[in-house]
């Protein structure tokens, strides 16, 4: 940390605290405790307690909650988002988090910190990799993907016959290594190398010039054939050995694949030995072949991997970054599959004469056993009863979420459930229509909870699929979806995207392991406030959904509202008022309803203190150029009276002296009515009034604007907003 980022984090620590004193040092962590004799005490873990799964997802979700405000307080940019990777905490509570970085939504190589916080949750240092705040040019490259491409095979150093294949695309990055950031591309070639035939190499290239930046050799991951019974032909993840290659998937946590050879489902692993041959292909794509279901195995567990990954950053099953071990050909005659927690590790059965023994390794069945470890990993959800149900539903949301993103023409995305496995009905459950089978619930009842898991997922699963897709009939993934309902309403849906979103947040940051469907609705409804706002059309359309199949009712349409009832009584006013609207929202306790933000400047976070309740408007703070707005439109001002803006302000700076380097402007219809700056600075909040008098009557737009220099930070912190 440079020494004027260090001073930043000490200032916002005085803020809370009252007084801090720092030493700006590269590392600039709190010094550990020492011995009488000057050396380092010992402690014992490395000095980090032991954490359960669920202690360490829910670190990290609050570092995630967190990470705006952290971002502000390192002085990091605008553009720039922080990430929660990881979260270790000291026996004596102090905690570090370890965040990766992003600029513009792109991934910044070389950005991951690791901030340092006190038990009370001060921040006391920090270590990250680039000093300091990212700015680029621009984040559009002036060469193409194929370009950069064709670029890094020039430059490969690491391996011969250099390539770069379908599945080797160059990703657009900022490269933040060197002392000046660029906006790059990140290319994987393949080639003849130390790791054999089939050797990888990242290199990394300008996006403008096509330089060379970086390269560095991809150790054991190779790429192999295999031809699965269910998924055809598709390439795997495989480690190349001195005698052959395995089916360890060094890309995806070292998931190995092994052949229980029919051994129990009471003891799987009794015979099983790890898949290994001389040659790189694997499997024929059909059953007389061991190695093809394995292959569909290792397909499905690497799609869902990336699947999790590029959709809530998610690394494995546990977020450690560990692939589970998984077996085929469990038992005889099995059709079915599980993932078993105790032993962090997926069995996969053969099938049996009801699917024309056809292996239960399919792409949507591998997704939802190794959502199952993810559901363990998360709300941890009883199997049984309604939270069973949701279990089950879980794992189905996001086997199919996984089908739709591994866009495989051979098993394309639909709702349906084991739709491969060539079941007398032709799947195994239906998420439009889940009554459709004859066993699964579509509508929520009262004896929910007592019905077998697979079949009250139903609930859930019909929940998803209105809330992705909405009502009305439709061809998905070349298979009929009908989006009835259990109240005879319709609506469209929000995207499965969006949907997946919802859950996965729910999931993950509000759901328990006793939550039942009414849970699970509340659940939703929050994750949706949370990504889209108290007030949004989504989470609207998801209490739908709900009731759509009888769990709960909707809430009011944000579009339309509910109409406020008229006094008794009404006092005519003495003149035609506004058109527009009162102020909304101006004590900011409904999050950001009724605001336009330039950025996430309306937050509940700790790290500063609002005058009342818990959520204020946190503008500056970067130490660096930036710029930020917040405002309200169609504001209606009394047409009486001499109207007024009433607001409350709380500026704190680094700066000294009377001379205004940063700026917190007051504009209305683009005018500015008042300026505050550094030079305002106060121990607490402070009551400001802007006269609105040649406004009267006039429907405007209220703007607060600020502006900061490149040298030193100032906050300004807004609550309290009101017009009368």
């Amino acid at each position: 940390m440079n020494g004027k980022n260090a001073l930043a984090a000490g200032v916002a620590a005085a803020l809370a605290l009252g007084s801090v004193t720092m030493v700006a040092t590269q590392s600039t962590a709190a010094p550990r405790p020492t011995a009488a004799d000057g050396s380092s005490v010992a402690q014992p873990g490395a000095g980090f307690k032991a954490m359960t799964a669920d202690a360490r997802g829910e670190a990290i979700r609050t570092a995630g909650r967190n990470a705006a405000a952290t971002a502000r307080e390192l002085g990091l940019g605008p553009d720039e988002r922080l990430v929660a990777k990881d979260v270790l905490i000291d026996a004596d509570g102090a905690r570090h988090v370890r965040y990766d970085r992003t600029y513009r939504g792109l991934p910044v190589i070389g950005g991951d910190l690791v901030v340092h916080l006190a038990g009370n949750g001060t921040i006391t240092g920090s270590d990250l990799a680039h000093q300091g705040a990212i700015r680029v040019a621009g984040t559009t490259p002036k060469l193409t993907a194929a370009d950069a491409s064709a670029k890094a095979v020039k430059h490969a150093r690491h391996v011969k016959k250099a390539k770069t294949g379908s599945k080797d695309s160059s990703t657009l990055v900022v490269y933040a290594v060197g002392k000046i950031p660029v906006l790059a591309y990140r290319s994987t070639v393949t080639g003849e190398g130390e790791t054999g035939p089939t050797s990888r190499q990242a290199v990394i290239v300008d996006a403008t010039s096509g330089a060379a930046l970086d390269q560095y050799e991809l150790h054991q991951s190779v790429t192999g054939t295999g031809n699965g019974v269910t998924v055809g032909q598709v390439s795997i993840e495989t480690t190349q050995t001195s005698s052959g290659y395995t089916l360890t998937d060094a890309a995806h946590g070292g998931t190995i694949i092994y052949d229980s050879y029919n051994s129990s489902q009471s003891n799987p692993k009794q015979n099983a030995r790890a898949f290994s041959k001389t040659t790189n292909s694997w499997g024929n794509g059909t059953s007389s072949s061991r190695e093809s279901a394995a292959v569909d195995a290792s397909y499905g567990l690497a799609k869902t991997w990336d699947y999790y990954k590029n959709s809530f950053n998610r690394s494995g099953i546990r977020n450690d970054g560990r692939g589970a071990p998984a077996y085929v050909h469990v038992d005889t005659g099995l059709l079915n599959a599980f993932y078993d927690d105790d032993c962090f590790c997926m069995f996969f059965g053969d099938g049996s004469s009801q699917n024309s023994n056809t292996p239960v390794t399919t792409l949507d069945v591998a997704a939802h056993e190794m959502s199952h470890g993810v559901t363990a990993a998360t709300a941890n959800l009883t199997y049984s009863g309604e939270s069973g149900g949701l279990n089950e539903a879980t794992s189905d949301i996001f086997g199919t979420m996984v089908e739709f993103s591994a866009n495989n023409t051979g098993d394309p995305g639909d709702y349906y459930i084991g739709e491969k496995l060539n079941m007398s009905g032709g799947y195994m459950r239906r998420m439009d229509n889940p009554a459709a089978d004859g066993n699964s619930l579509s509508c929520w009842t009262s004896s929910a909870g007592s019905v077998d898991v697979h079949y009250s997922s139903g609930i859930g699963n019909h929940f998803f699929y209105l809330a992705a897709e909405g009502t009305g009939t439709k061809t998905i993934g070349g298979r009929s979806h009908t989006g009835t309902t259990c109240n005879n309403d319709t609506f469209s849906g929000i995207g499965k995207d969006k949907a997946a979103a919802v859950w996965y947040r729910a999931l993950s940051t509000y759901m328990t392991s006793t939550t039942n469907y009414a849970g699970a609705r509340t659940a939703t409804l929050q994750a949706a406030a949370d990504l889209y706002g108290a007030n949004s059309q989504e989470r609207y359309l998801v209490s739908k959904a709900w009731a759509a199949v009888s769990v709960g009712t909707a809430l009011p349409d944000p579009g339309t509202g509910t109409p406020t009832p008229s006094p008794s009584t009404p006092t005519p006013s003495p003149t035609t008022p506004p058109s527009g609207n009162a102020l909304t929202n101006g004590s900011f306790e409904q999050g950001t309803s009724g605001w336009n933000q330039s950025d996430s400047i309306i937050t509940n976070s700790s790290l500063q203190a609002a005058r009342d309740g818990s959520w204020y408007a946190w503008m500056m703070g970067y130490g660096a150029d930036a710029v930020e707005s917040l405002s309200q439109s169609n504001v209606a001002v009394p047409s009486t009276g001499a109207p007024k803006l009433t607001f409350w302000l709380k500026v704190s700076t680094q700066e000294s002296g009377s001379t205004a380097y940063d700026t917190f402007k007051v504009n209305v219809n683009g005018t500015t009515l008042a300026t505050y700056s550094n030079a305002d600075a106060s121990s607490g909040y402070v009551q400001k009034t802007v006269d609105l008098s040649a406004y009267k009557g006039q429907t405007v737009k209220l703007e607060f604007a600020g502006t900061e220099d490149t040298y030193l930070s100032t906050v300004f912190l807004l609550d309290g907003i009101a017009i009368g």
